[in-house]
């Protein structure tokens, strides 16, 4: 209770003295660049005792030098109450919370913040100052400030003065709280229009608001960058082109490579390339590719190359039935485009113009091949015709062909032609007593061979033929059917069967005989007369002569005999040109025969033939007016088969008297089987073509 009392007494004792110790001025918050002198200030009134500053509470001293504070002291009168706190230069310790205290007084100021700010330093450019970048690639830049700035800079970035954007921030800090380093970084996409250009990194904070800047420089490499150019761009087709590639790049160009239609173009160098169009330049495309160490450039260019028409697609063949609609298509190429027309083979009339050629409702008439022209081009060159053949699906056309007479109980052969689209499922041989399609079947058989090619698109044909053996009477008098079905219908003809008589046959053969007999009496007359004037004129003396036509070319000369007196009996030489004929005394011929005993002296040999005339009997072809003597002739049957052969059914062998054989008819054996027709040259296309041939009989006579 004693000191409050003491206490209370000496305030009251103050205040009748004089007024109370107080503030004048007061410290307040600073900021003070590191380096700097920081000055605090304190006044008080009424005051002559003890002034003192603490820093975070600790006391700095009672002194006016601040002994133990070297950067420290106090300045003012202490007189007129001024204690200013002075520091320099101001060191980052030196931030702290400051009071002026008045000891004596008991009066403490309010607290005052000293803040040391650090400056950044310039900031470092990763990769600067030059900085190489390729065109198109993203690519970071970075920009880092080290050191310990306080407050933490901001780190921008500029180009030309404007801020860029598309920037990212952080910062490291170190173990203690303090901070390390602060980088920045730039993402970009550089373009060619940015090679050299000027990039700044700047380091700003409160300690320097201005900022430290660093600048680089953008060193671009960008792949080539490439024109393509072509001279003359329009061409005719075989004229010549200067293609010229140009590029700028960086680095610079380490090749060329030239290609057509994506295929390389063999041999070509440089940024040159000479070369003769075609048509195919107008849709293959030339291409230069130009590379550098970066990467690689490619541009191309079509040439309008002009060239006559050409065939791209063919027209397919169409198959209808008849009443549809049948349609062809044919496509041209060419520049300019062609003019194509459609006309029907051997028609001029032009039915389409176009690609398209369309025929509604088409009958058997339509049926045939049909023309797409491309006229040729503005060069003359180009053009030409591609066709397609039109068939129309109908029921099939059966035409009886002509079949030679018959004897009769012997063989016979009739015959009928198909032309059917769609192809014939069967063809039928029918009569009185039944039908037959293919094979045999009692004295019938069937077989079937594929016809020439009919005119009009009818499709393919056939030949069926009927074979009768061993014919009979009721065979001329009933008919034969010959049907025909596919699926669209049936057809059918009647083929009738002719008989030919044996009498006049028989008369020819005799004929034939009488008219041989008679030139072989009449030779064999010569040779007697001959023989006795030889014998009559010759002396005994035998001479060879040699007989023109002797096959072997022999020759022979006896001894000569001695004369005997008389003329008649004595032989004379007679003036010849021959020597191989050899005279005995009794004048008889002795001659080398030249066929080795097969003719004796004088021999007729007759190779006979048989031809048949349409109506029945027999006939000798008359020669053809265009062959060579001694060729063989060959005989048209066409106005009898009513259609095109497409080969010689018939041929005479030259040198031969064409007359049938006495026993061609007499007997008649069934054949096994029955082959083809043989199409080569020379021989009959069917075996029913002619009858056969008979073996050539020998005649001697010897005398």
């Amino acid at each position: 209770m004693l000191v409050p009392f003491l206490l209370f007494l000496l305030f009251c004792c103050r205040g009748c003295a004089g007024p109370s110790p107080h503030f004048l001025q007061q410290p307040e918050d600073l900021v003070v660049l590191l380096g700097e002198e920081a000055r605090l200030p304190c006044a008080l009134g009424a005051y002559r005792g003890l002034v003192q500053w603490t820093k975070d509470g600790l006391a700095l001293g009672g002194e006016r030098d601040l002994p133990g504070w070297s950067r420290y002291w106090i300045s003012g009168k202490a007189a007129s109450g001024q204690h200013d706190l002075h520091i320099r230069p101001v060191e980052l310790e030196d931030e702290a919370t400051y009071e002026c205290q008045a000891t004596q007084a008991g009066l403490r100021s309010r607290p005052a913040q000293l803040h040391v700010l650090v400056p950044p330093e310039a900031p470092q450019v990763l990769g600067g100052p030059s900085v190489s970048l390729v065109a198109g690639v993203p690519a970071n830049l970075t920009c880092r400030s080290r050191g310990d700035a306080h407050p933490t800079p901001e780190l921008l970035w500029f180009r030309d003065g404007i801020r860029l954007d598309g920037t990212t921030f952080y910062q490291t800090l170190m173990k203690e709280g303090t901070t390390g380093s602060v980088e920045s970084t730039l993402f970009l996409t550089p373009s060619s229009h940015d090679d050299g250009a000027t990039l700044v990194c700047r380091a700003r904070s409160q300690a320097l608001p201005t900022g430290r800047d660093t600048a680089i420089t953008l060193s671009l490499q960008y792949p080539p960058k490439v024109t393509l150019s072509a001279e003359p761009q329009t061409v005719q087709e075989g004229e010549e082109v200067t293609f010229l590639c140009q590029a700028t790049a960086q680095p610079p160009v380490t090749g060329y490579r030239w290609a057509k239609g994506g295929s390389p173009v063999l041999g070509a160098r440089g940024p040159r390339l000479e070369i003769v169009a075609d048509s195919s330049f107008l849709t293959e495309p030339v291409s230069c590719e130009v590379s550098n160490a970066v990467g690689s450039a490619n541009r191309s260019t079509a040439l309008d190359v002009l060239f006559g028409p050409i065939l791209q697609a063919k027209p397919e063949p169409v198959s209808v039935d008849v009443g549809e609609d049948a349609s062809f298509r044919c496509a041209w190429r060419g520049n300019p485009l062609p003019r194509v027309t459609w006309t029907r083979r051997g028609d001029a009339q032009v039915l389409s113009s176009g690609p398209m050629l369309h025929l509604p409702s088409v009958g058997p008439e339509d049926a045939g091949d049909y023309v797409c022209r491309a006229e040729p081009g503005r060069s003359g060159l180009g053009g030409g015709m591609a066709e397609a053949r039109l068939t129309v699906n109908a029921p099939p056309v059966v035409t009886a062909l002509h079949s030679a007479p018959a004897f009769l109980r012997g063989p016979a052969r009739l015959q009928c032609l198909v032309f059917a689209s769609p192809a014939p499922e069967a063809v039928i041989w029918s009569w009185d007593e039944g039908f037959l399609e293919a094979g045999s079947r009692g004295r019938f058989l069937v077989e079937t061979f594929p016809a020439p090619e009919a005119h009009g698109g009818q499709g393919p044909g056939l030949i069926s033929v009927l074979h009768i053996s061993g014919t009979q009477e009721s065979d001329f008098s009933r008919g034969f059917n010959c049907s025909a079905r596919n699926r669209l219908g049936e057809r059918g003809i009647r083929v009738p069967l002719s008989r030919r008589d044996l009498l006049p046959t028989l008369r020819i053969v005799a004929g034939v005989a009488a008219a041989a007999t008679t030139l072989l009496m009449v030779i064999t007359g010569v040779a007697l007369c001959c023989w006795r004037y030889g014998k009559a004129s010759f002396s005994k003396q035998k001479n060879l002569v040699r007989i023109p036509g002797s096959s072997d070319g022999s020759s022979s000369r006896g001894p000569e005999e001695e004369e005997t007196g008389s003329g008649e009996g004595r032989g004379s030489r007679v003036p010849t040109g021959h020597s191989d004929l050899l005279l005995d005394e009794k004048g008889t011929l002795e001659t080398k025969d030249p066929t080795n005993g097969y003719y004796k002296v004088r021999g007729v040999s007759v190779s006979l033939s048989l031809g048949e005339a349409p109506g029945g009997g027999l006939f000798l072809p008359p020669s053809s007016p265009l062959g060579l003597p001694g060729t063989p002739t060959y005989y048209d049957f066409n106005p009898h088969l009513d259609m095109v052969p497409s080969c010689r059914l018939y041929r005479a062998r030259a040198g031969y008297l064409t007359t049938p054989h006495p026993r061609a008819f007499t007997n008649y054996i069934k054949p096994t089987s029955f082959a083809p027709p043989d199409l080569a040259s020379g021989t009959p296309p069917f075996p029913y073509a002619s009858f056969p041939t008979p073996s050539h009989q020998r005649l001697q006579t010897h005398v």
